[in-house]
Parts: C-alpha cells; sequence; structure tokens
C-alpha cells in the first residue's frame, strides 16, 4: 500500500514593479533608440516624457528635474503612504525615498489591480 503525503504550501503574494524610471536628455531620441534595438510598444510619447512596454515590465523615459528616476511598485494601498498626486493618466502616485536614498513610487492604477498579479 502506498502512502500518500499531502504538502501544504503557503503561497506569499508578492509585490509588482510597475515600472523603471530612467532619467534621459531627449525623449524622442531616447524613444528612436529603444525602438530601434528592442521590440516594445509605445504606450505614451510626448516631449516631457516617455512610456515603453517590454514583454515582462515597462520603462518610463523622464527628463532630468522632472521625475526622479525610480523604482514604481503597484499598490491598491498606496495612500498608507501619504497623499496621492492625481497623474494624467488617471493613475496617483507618492514619491518616498528608501532609507538608500532611492526614489520609490507607489502607484494606485484603477485599470491595475495589484491582486490581478499575485501569484501568477
Amino acid at each position: 500500500m502506498q502512502q500518500s503525503i499531502k504538502l501544504t504550501m503557503k503561497i506569499k503574494k508578492l509585490d509588482k514593479i510597475h515600472h523603471i524610471a530612467i532619467t534621459v536628455d531627449n525623449i524622442s531620441q531616447a524613444i528612436e533608440y529603444y525602438t530601434k534595438n528592442f521590440d516594445i510598444n509605445i504606450l505614451h510619447q510626448d516631449e516631457t516624457w516617455g512610456f515603453l512596454e517590454f514583454g515582462n515590465i515597462k520603462l518610463a523615459l523622464v527628463l532630468p528635474g522632472k521625475h526622479p528616476p525610480h523604482l514604481a511598485f503597484l499598490k491598491d494601498d498606496a495612500e498608507k503612504f501619504g497623499e496621492l498626486k492625481l497623474h494624467r493618466d488617471g493613475t496617483s502616485s507618492i514619491y518616498l525615498q528608501d532609507p538608500f536614498g532611492n526614489y520609490i513610487e507607489y502607484l494606485k492604477d484603477p485599470n491595475e489591480s495589484e491582486s490581478e498579479f499575485k501569484n501568477k
């Protein structure tokens, strides 16, 4: 007779990085570079910022002084980190620094719930 062993694992819910933002001197030149060298979608482009979609992450292109380079985490409860600022794309967020000086954006997106991405 074969014994059956039942394992119960608790699956940890992981946070999702929504995008990474890097500083560039010229948005259109940066978008030209990235579209020439990678297979991506352009989600937004104007003279102040660009937003690119890769297979596994989004990349924001920002001008110096407009937004800090940062990591943006999708958080349904982003307001618990402070007062959120509404953005032109319908998202809202707050920028804070981690203990090491890196900027973190706590992002709430009405079109994307962090729970949709947990455990995928």
